[in-house]
């Protein structure tokens, strides 16, 4: 504890300014500075390793809890239907073994590598179901006391949107087992192979099928389907199979990656290029009332959410897939492309049809949604209809995300996420667009002037850095574009208040009020991943892709909710 608050010390006194060495000095090497923080990223470990050991099940094991409250030191849990279940969540931990791993690379120390592996082996050897598909994700956990595994309290289904785990790692630690999870991933999650008719939800135990060796029939955009084919449970998907490819040549996988790829490239706008969140639309198995609110009717058995709630006022276009507005706008664009650029940059040539694709996408955002003056997307209808400002005129499903309080359309931000994804799209094409896209956006968000050219007429506003990991993973795309000193010092900035702002009790977190640490927090990925770049070893830490784990389901106190809600959202 003494060296921690030595390197707090240390810390609080260069953001407060008291800090003797000036900026310029510092570009010339790794500083003092720099080894606090990844002393700091260090300190975190021990302690994570240690207040989430399993202590509970009495069986020794080398599972992890979820996370715990900083006050009282216990573990986190679900609270349903009266019970507590201490939360083990394999998928809620891959960004933690991604900062395992990179510290063990950075400080040569490999026992926290060696924990990570650990715990999957364990999941391998005795929590894995019949067909290979481990017991994890959005609506099932391990229960610590008594390693059951617990998922009543929703679907108890297979479920992943935009988790993307630490496949790397698990082909590492056994690589039979993760070729026999990514292949039952597929053969759980896949309803109908001929029109890749698919489904967030995965059913266990399922005896695998034909897999890669079925038949594809390439359908029509939009046909109708049992499966909801949800972009944030597709590229689960895409990542699966491209990572199988990656780590064994495994052909067939990178062939139905392909595939599902081109299903939701296929189903954009023809005029405008944009979209898709799904490519296909729910079978209507129950009629919706033709007048009235929707609220009711938003099951998938009603058919498509947005034809029921708009049809009437938007006629052909409005369907759930050309949604362009609110979380839809990120899900697309940044969630599932960052992702899908990082496989394709990891792919080489291989990757071309990810890196074209989501390209192509990311130019008609900026072309068609984007608004460089206000820093915003407009909330639009894939077909271009602009929606800013005008009232909704049937309540549903929409828009409880993309409106206001009064349920009038309004546009959504561009962050520091949708920056990071900008750059890497210039830095993996070369297109000026891009570049130029990125820039307004760092002006909007009040980085300065990151370059009219990359790393041409940097002139960035150091003294209104943010705080948040986003910033720094931005800022670390913009200097692989180009090596520019000012965008690592901007993310040395940025990291330094990052810790003075979330670190509190040992752990990261979002305010000093809350109570609960999340050991999936993504802060400490990025602490290592700016280490890496100034020690000049970049890849000795994972690449953040993005993905971040979560449950969903009935908690006691809050009905449905997630985990972010009702566990990680709690203050004092």
């Amino acid at each position: 504890m003494k060296h921690l608050n030595s390197a707090i010390t240390v810390l609080i006194l260069f953001i407060s300014g008291a800090w003797v060495s000036g900026c310029n000095s510092e570009n010339s090497g790794y500083t003092d500075r720099d080894r606090e923080r990844l002393e700091l990223v260090r300190e975190y470990a021990d302690r994570v390793l240690e207040a989430g050991a399993d202590r509970w099940s009495g069986q020794n094991t080398p599972l992890l809890a979820d996370g715990i409250n900083v006050d009282t030191g216990e573990p986190v849990v679900w609270r349903y239907d009266g019970e507590e279940y201490i939360i083990s969540n394999l998928a809620s931990q891959q960004n933690l073994f991604r900062v395992l791993t990179g510290l063990s690379n950075l400080s040569g120390d490999d026992r926290y590598k060696e924990a990570a592996q650990a715990s999957i082996r364990y999941h391998f050897d005795h929590l894995a179901s019949e067909c290979g598909l481990l017991r994890w994700g959005g609506h099932q956990f391990i229960e610590l006391e008594n390693l059951d595994y617990i998922g009543h309290f929703d679907a108890n289904q297979h479920e992943f949107k935009n988790s993307f785990p630490f496949y790397e790692l698990m082909w590492e630690t056994d690589q039979e087992a993760t070729t026999r999870f990514l292949r039952a991933f597929w053969n759980a999650h896949i309803f109908d192979w001929e029109t890749l008719d698919m489904n967030r939800h995965g059913r266990w135990g399922l005896d695998m099928g034909d897999l890669w060796e079925n038949e594809f029939g390439d359908p029509e955009p939009f046909f109708e389907g049992d499966g909801l084919t949800f972009i944030n449970a597709g590229s689960d998907l895409i990542h699966a199979a491209g990572m199988l490819y990656r780590l064994n040549g495994e052909q067939g996988a990178m062939d139905w990656a392909r595939r599902l790829h081109g299903m939701y490239v296929q189903a954009r706008h023809p005029d405008t290029g944009l979209g898709v969140y799904q490519y296909s639309m729910p079978s209507q198995r129950r009629s919706p009332p033709a007048e009235g609110s929707l609220e009711r009717f938003t099951g998938s058995g009603y058919g498509d959410r947005a034809k029921n709630q708009f049809g009437s006022e938007f006629g052909e276009v409005a369907r759930e897939g050309w949604v362009m507005w609110g979380s839809r706008v990120k899900s697309i664009y940044v969630t599932s492309g960052f992702m899908q650029l990082g496989l394709a940059e990891a792919m080489g040539d291989d990757g071309a049809e990810f890196l074209e694709g989501v390209a192509s996408g990311l130019r008609a955002l900026a072309e068609h949604v984007y608004d460089p003056q206000e820093n915003h997307f407009i909330p639009m209808w894939a077909d271009g209809t602009e929606l800013t400002g005008r009232r909704v005129q049937r309540i549903g499903y929409y828009c409880r995300e993309g409106c206001n309080q009064d349920q009038v359309w309004v546009p959504l931000d561009a962050d520091m996420e949708f920056l990071m994804t900008y750059a890497r799209a210039y830095r993996l094409t070369g297109d000026d667009l891009f570049w130029e896209t990125a820039r307004q956006m760092a002006h909007g968000l009040g980085l300065g002037e990151i370059g009219r050219r990359p790393g041409q007429g940097v002139a960035l506003n150091m003294n209104a850095a943010g705080s948040g990991y986003e910033e720094i993973f931005a800022l670390l795309e913009l200097y692989r574009a180009a090596e520019h000193p000012d965008y690592l010092e901007r993310a040395r900035i940025v990291a330094d208040r990052m810790i003075a702002e979330h670190y509190h009790n040992g752990f990261f977190l979002p305010s000093r009020n809350h109570v609960n640490a999340n050991f999936d927090a993504l802060e400490p990925l990025a602490l290592l991943t700016l280490d890496a770049v100034l020690q000049g070893t970049p890849e000795s830490v994972p690449a953040h892709v993005g993905g971040r784990g979560y449950i969903h389901g009935r908690y006691d106190g809050f009905g449905r909710t997630y985990d972010y809600i009702a566990i990680w959202g709690q203050r004092r």
